[in-house]
């Protein structure tokens, strides 16, 4: 498909963001600092980062053209091989910019797409990332075709006519519609499976990505699902049954969530997560050391929403307690309160005095208060269990 990054070299690269009225400097920041681990878990080092204040994104070259100078200019004295914008651009915004800079041109959603066709192992994974990557590829072909003439040269390539254009989206488009049969067909021996489970209540970990789910995952399963300090490190959907005392359920491990998912994405990845829309209860983790943990609630509630799943049972867990920071105010300090001032025993205030939200506070890899999570677990558990099947609690 050629999206995917040589694992062994490290590309040089620079990121490229817009402040504008939606977007303030201090989220584009944000933004560029996940997009920065982003290109991190592609295999890539980030040398500058550039930014520019517009109304609205150029609708032609995204940013002004003096800034692509300079961009440029940047990149030649510094032989940077990739330049990545932290939004999905247009094909008119891919063409006119590969015009102008001599090097290759990366959006958010290509790269996302990257290290999703990296990290995709099974088969259904495997498949998933590669009817988004066509769907992604699809209105960018001309694009394509002449960014490949630019990069050969003239001898025997001479610019594609419009037939090869068209030959060429029918190729992908029937590629993606025998992608989406295969989908199907997997879909229906995987609902299958899920019916043949028994009466067990179904438990699903989700969350931002690289909050822990997968470390949460092993320490309630005493399993060995990869959990590592990367975004993305668990695509496919992991079940496990596990039992607290005397009561079993499954848990289900799914793909992390963020900010400016690709449409694409979302889209193939819908029937991964079933597991989620069947489920009986949802354990939604959160990082709550990371700056921006607010955030990223907000961010996996709105998928919860896309794919008709918000309205679950749900358990908040703030994990990473034992990475939370924060700088007391001085009594005489008159600057209004920060997120950086507030302490652990605010938020717990906070989010435990809403109503009909249960807030479990742990750290994971400390195992701190994971026998308070066993416990909450067990009581939530066991009367979702009463409910769905009424006659068999002898279990408690």
């Amino acid at each position: 498909m050629g999206f995917e990054f040589e694992q062994h070299i490290k590309e040089k690269v620079v990121l490229v963001g817009v402040v504008t009225q939606i977007q303030t400097e201090q989220k584009v920041t944000e933004y560029l600092d996940e997009l920065e681990f982003l290109a991190l878990t592609a295999g890539a080092q980030t040398l500058k980062r550039f930014t520019q204040k517009l109304e609205k994104p150029n609708p032609k070259t995204f940013i002004g053209k003096g800034k692509l100078e300079e961009v440029q200019l940047f990149a030649k004295a510094n032989d940077v091989d990739t330049i990545i914008f932290d939004d999905e651009l247009s094909p008119s915004q891919l063409r006119n910019i590969e015009g102008l800079l001599d090097c290759k041109i990366l959006d958010r959603t290509n790269l996302i797409l990257d290290i999703f066709a990296g990290r995709a192992k099974t088969s259904y994974a495997v498949t998933q990332v590669e009817l988004a990557q066509y769907q992604y590829l699809l209105p960018r072909l001309t694009r394509m075709w002449t960014h490949l003439q630019k990069q050969k040269g003239g001898i025997g390539m001479k610019g594609p006519g419009e037939t090869e254009i068209e030959t060429d989206r029918r190729i992908i488009r029937e590629k993606i519609s025998l992608l989406k049969e295969k989908l199907k067909t997997i879909d229906k021996q995987m609902a299958t499976q899920r019916k043949n489970r028994g009466k067990m209540v179904r438990v699903a970990l989700v969350g931002y990505t690289n909050v822990g789910k997968s470390t949460i995952m092993n320490a309630l399963s005493k399993s060995d699902v990869l959990a590592e300090n990367k975004l993305f490190a668990t695509l496919d959907t992991t079940v496990r049954k596990v039992v607290v005392e005397n009561l079993p359920f499954l848990l289900s491990d799914t793909v992390g969530f963020i900010r400016k998912l690709p449409t694409q994405l979302v889209e193939s990845f819908k029937s991964t997560l079933d597991e989620v829309r069947e489920a009986d209860l949802l354990l939604h983790i959160v990082d709550i050391s990371h700056e921006s943990f607010e955030d990223h609630i907000d961010s996996v509630n709105k998928i919860l929403e896309e794919i008709d799943a918000s309205d679950k049972p749900c358990v908040m867990i703030f994990n990473k307690v034992d990475k939370y920071t924060y700088i007391p105010k001085e009594e005489d300090d008159l600057t209004p309160v920060t997120r950086e001032n507030l302490s652990l025993d605010h938020w717990k205030q906070t989010w435990m005095s809403k109503e009909n939200q249960r807030s479990i506070f742990i750290s994971a890899t400390d195992k701190e208060d994971m026998q308070s999570l066993r416990a909450d677990l067990y009581t939530i558990i066991a009367d979702i269990h009463k409910i769905r099947y009424p006659f068999n609690h002898f279990l408690y």
